[in-house]
């Protein structure tokens, strides 16, 4: 009974989150809308606006299915091990764009024979979440290093940093410190990070400081049974 009280509580605590979450670009984008009426409106500037807010409702809704398929079991997250080098240099190629606008350069350091504990669309995923984060969040001018070795995936960039006492929440859903708040991202992206690692037996850290960068290892037991496909 009192499980069943707990997660009633997550989930009612979780549906408020997302609904606030999205009320944001909502409102935005009827500002946008009311603001094309007016006599003289951009209409283009205003158009490109208001799809940026549907994106980013878009992204927060994508993320949060994402995340219920975790938790409901329908995502198999470890199935095998999976080579590192050409996921990284994909999630590199991926993002170029992304990371040029936002003047982040990202570097790769794996050897071929790196493996990691985790499907291909799982490994990707925290790849390429671990990147965006560092791409919003990092400054422009930071460099990105992804890389990985046996039994580690790790992000570490050399960018703003985060304080010291917000290092352990960044893993919680929508989670955002005051000055991420400006940027645009769901908030879910560490979450998903960390919950794909742990559901495949590993666990994950974030080390830095202000001035100082930020760095996310994912360690993983490389001794731990495959699942079976």
């Amino acid at each position: 009974m009192e499980e069943t009280r707990t997660y009633e509580e997550l989930r009612v605590g979780f549906t408020a989150a997302v609904s606030h979450e999205l009320r944001t670009p909502l409102a935005r984008l009827l500002a946008l809308l009311e603001s094309a009426s007016l006599p003289g409106a951009d209409g283009d500037a205003l158009l490109a606006q208001a799809r940026e807010q549907v994106e980013e409702m878009s992204e927060l809704v994508d993320d949060v299915l994402f995340l219920s398929e975790l938790e409901s079991g329908r995502e198999v997250v470890a199935l095998g091990s999976t080579a590192a080098l050409p996921v990284l240099e994909d999630v590199r190629d991926r993002l170029a764009d992304s990371a040029e606008r936002a003047d982040v350069t990202i570097r790769i350091e794996a050897d071929e024979e790196v493996e990691l504990p985790l499907r291909r669309r799982m490994l990707q995923i925290v790849a390429e979440n671990l990147a965006e984060n560092s791409i919003r969040y990092a400054g422009p001018g930071s460099t990105l290093t992804l890389s990985a070795r046996a039994g580690v995936l790790a992000a570490a960039d050399d960018g703003r940093g985060v304080e010291e006492d917000e290092l352990a929440r960044l893993f919680e859903r929508f989670y955002r410190s005051d000055r991420a708040r400006a940027s645009r991202g769901t908030g879910l992206g560490l979450a998903i990070v960390k919950h794909v690692v742990t559901a495949a037996g590993g666990e994950v850290e974030a080390t830095g400081g202000p001035g100082h960068g930020l760095t996310v290892q994912c360690r993983f037991s490389m001794s731990a049974p495959s699942s079976v496909s």
